[in-house]
């Protein structure tokens, strides 16, 4: 196979080749065999169930981060032109959540801070654009356009094919540009979101009452009679730097571990707590870990030839078009960040990692990486996944790579 090269390339060929191939157990241990995890049990409640609050639909039909591949890109429909659609529900349907909601992405009359991930389409009807074009456009945008962030309205089974025309039948009676009433409703103007509160303080973040719940359960002794205190005396120089080198490969579970599994799988051999994935008590030890590191640059080592593996796997998931409406984290924090939609900014995956936990006020709880990613995954109608899924290990850990020497400071505080 590499006959051909002179030594020291057949030496680099061999060694990228066995990169592919590798198992987690060949290469040398990220997070040390002496530290003791319970191996065994899942670090969720089992059997998983979505959050109650959650849109509970089953998409079993479209792919998820574990499995399936996107519906194929639709044919060109063939379709009676002129189209005579009902314009009125089609108003309708560009404005609704549950439907085409076109308004979150572009610019259309009587939206309330309508989005600009999309062009302005608002005087699209003197385009001059054919109806079978339009209606192919919003029916599957992929025909046209591979790289689209827009969902196959109609290939997936959002839209009929009615409620295309419908649709279609209402942009061609738009012939006017929006003008808006005030910078706040312009997508193009609105002012960027920052965040000024200080997340450090008790007053302004309601999260940090999970700083002295983590305080107060390393100290506490559990069914085995030990606490974290009795191995970790001095939790501010023993902690002082771990949470910026999380997370990491866990080769005995042949996955990367995050702050928050570590804290379950630990517990249990330890001390005896059962602090399953998403708890409270999860989530209290896990920001006070991160807490004591705050002020620390993150610092994931990336030398190791499984965590350049899970990497690699990592940018492939975040890359990854899933769900009804064929999205990918990159569709909205690397193609469109800097955008709108709706009235939600999208931000870039850099600056991302560095203050989860973070405290959403708009839910009134405290959130982990991972409950985000679920949530994305049902706003974008795929199936979620347990919180200690490989997969969510490799995508955290290739996302807080990408936030390298950002500055840990948690619990954040965020919408």
């Amino acid at each position: 196979m590499y006959g051909n090269l002179t030594k020291p390339r057949r030496l680099q060929a061999m060694l990228m080749f066995s990169s592919l191939t590798m198992p987690f157990s060949v290469a040398a241990d990220q997070m040390s065999a002496t530290v003791p995890l319970d191996l065994e049990k899942p670090a969720h409640a089992a059997p998983w169930q979505r959050y109650s609050s959650w849109r509970q639909t089953d998409w079993e039909h479209f792919c998820n981060l574990r499995r399936g591949v996107a519906h194929p890109v639709s044919f060109i429909q063939t379709i009676d032109t002129p189209i005579k659609g009902d314009p009125v529900n089609g108003k309708k349907l560009v404005t609704t959540r549950k439907k085409g909601n076109c308004v979150s992405c572009h610019i259309l009359p009587g939206a309330s801070f309508p989005g600009n991930v999309g062009i302005n389409i608002s005087s699209i009807g003197k385009w001059g654009l054919p109806d079978e074009f339009l209606f192919n456009y919003v029916y599957d945008a992929r025909i046209y356009n591979p790289r689209t962030v827009m969902p196959p309205w109609g290939t997936n089974g959002v839209l009929t094919k009615t409620e295309v025309m419908d649709i279609v039948s209402y942009l061609k009676t738009l012939t006017q540009p929006v003008k808006f009433d005030s910078p706040e409703q312009n997508p193009e103007k609105r002012p960027v979101p920052v965040e000024t509160r200080d997340n450090l303080d008790e007053f302004e973040n309601s999260g940090m009452f999970a700083v002295d719940l983590g305080e107060k359960l390393y100290t506490q002794k559990g069914p085995k009679g030990q606490s974290c205190q009795d191995c970790h005396g001095k939790p501010e120089k023993a902690f002082a730097k771990w949470a910026t080198n999380m997370p990491k490969v866990e080769p005995r579970l042949n996955k990367v571990l995050g702050v928050e599994e570590f804290v379950t799988r630990h517990a249990r051999v330890t001390t005896g707590a059962e602090y399953l994935a998403q708890t409270e008590n999860n989530l209290g030890l896990a920001v006070y870990l991160r807490y004591l590191a705050n002020g620390q640059p993150i610092s994931i080592n990336t030398s190791d030839m499984n965590t350049r593996i899970a990497l690699r796997r990592g940018e492939e998931l975040v890359s990854r078009k899933i769900g009804q409406f064929n999205m990918a984290c990159t569709d909205c924090h690397v193609i469109s960040a800097g955008k709108w939609i709706r009235g939600q900014y999208l931000a870039t995956v850099v600056g991302m990692m560095d203050h989860f936990p973070t405290y959403r006020t708009s839910r009134g709880e405290i959130w982990d990486i991972r409950k985000r990613f679920q949530w994305c995954n049902v706003s974008i109608r795929a199936n979620d996944l347990p919180p200690d899924a490989p997969e969510y290990g490799d995508m955290e850990l290739y996302l807080t790579v990408k936030n390298n020497g950002r500055i840990l400071s948690v619990p954040g505080i965020r919408h």
